[in-house]
């Protein structure tokens, strides 16, 4: 299985503590080696570093860890390669544009058969099925919602359908974001963790690095972060519940 990693904060925050954490998994202490990406939202630009190799070994994985780039909005994922051959086409995370915005999808699992549902406006590159899934849900969004709808909530609702009826077919854990939202499906493992005032210290479960997040933020900086199993060992992380949906926006959870 590959392993996703996002954060969602109400002030641009780098990831490289996560980040490092995530890496040791791409070859060190996991087996997800076939792969990587990360997809970093600037205003309506979006940032994007893959690379078919591991993590661990990437010299661009060293440099994302060593060049605190800051969003409010962050997509990455480590591949086990299970369908579709290791290649950069098949490196998550994928985008697409839906309304003038950047659409960004990573998933970890297997669904069988996807490619019976058919496709009208999204196709793959590639040779996964979890792209072809993303292009599946775009088409589906798009179908239903010609026009943005005025709710954000109308249109989380109807993705949670859509994710639904995808886990009906596999494992189905994803992450999708516009930049303004970051919406995180679980389907068999998926936790997360909203940091805050008063901040304390963290400590990487994967690698001996610890952050006194006390000396890195402001007592305003709330900041979301998702991950498909927990990155520290010295916190309390939300454990997801299969068909479980979470919308986070500027580091809140929102209420469908």
């Amino acid at each position: 299985m590959c392993e996703l990693l996002g954060m969602s904060a109400n002030t641009p925050t780098d990831i490289v503590f996560s980040f490092t954490g995530l890496m040791q998994r791409s070859g060190v202490t996991g087996p997800h080696r076939d792969g990587w990406g990360i997809s970093f939202y600037e205003g309506k630009g979006i940032r994007d570093f893959r690379d078919p190799n591991p993590a661990f070994t990437s010299e661009i994985a060293q440099l994302v860890q060593q060049y605190p780039i800051k969003s409010e909005t962050v997509i990455s994922h480590i591949r086990q390669a299970n369908v579709g051959q290791v290649c950069l086409e098949n490196t998550h995370p994928f985008t697409r544009e839906l309304w003038g915005r950047y659409w960004t999808f990573a998933h970890n699992g297997q669904l069988k058969e996807i490619r019976s549902k058919p496709l009208k406006h999204y196709f793959p590159v590639g040779t996964t099925d979890s792209e072809y899934a993303f292009c599946w849900l775009m088409d589906q969004v798009r179908e239903r919602f010609p026009k943005p709808p005025s709710r954000t909530e109308t249109l989380w609702r109807f993705i949670r359908t859509l994710c639904d009826e995808l886990r009906t077919m596999g494992v189905y854990n994803m992450l999708l974001s516009n930049g303004r939202d970051l919406g995180c499906y679980c389907s068999t493992k998926l936790c997360w963790i909203t940091r805050r005032a008063p901040f304390t210290r963290a400590s990487l479960k994967d690698a001996d690095v610890t952050v006194d997040f006390h000396q890195e933020t402001t007592p305003d900086d709330v900041v979301t972060v998702i991950a498909t199993m927990p990155l520290t060992d010295n916190e309390e992380w939300h454990i997801m519940e299969t068909g479980e949906i979470q919308i986070f926006r500027k580091g809140e959870a929102l209420v469908l």
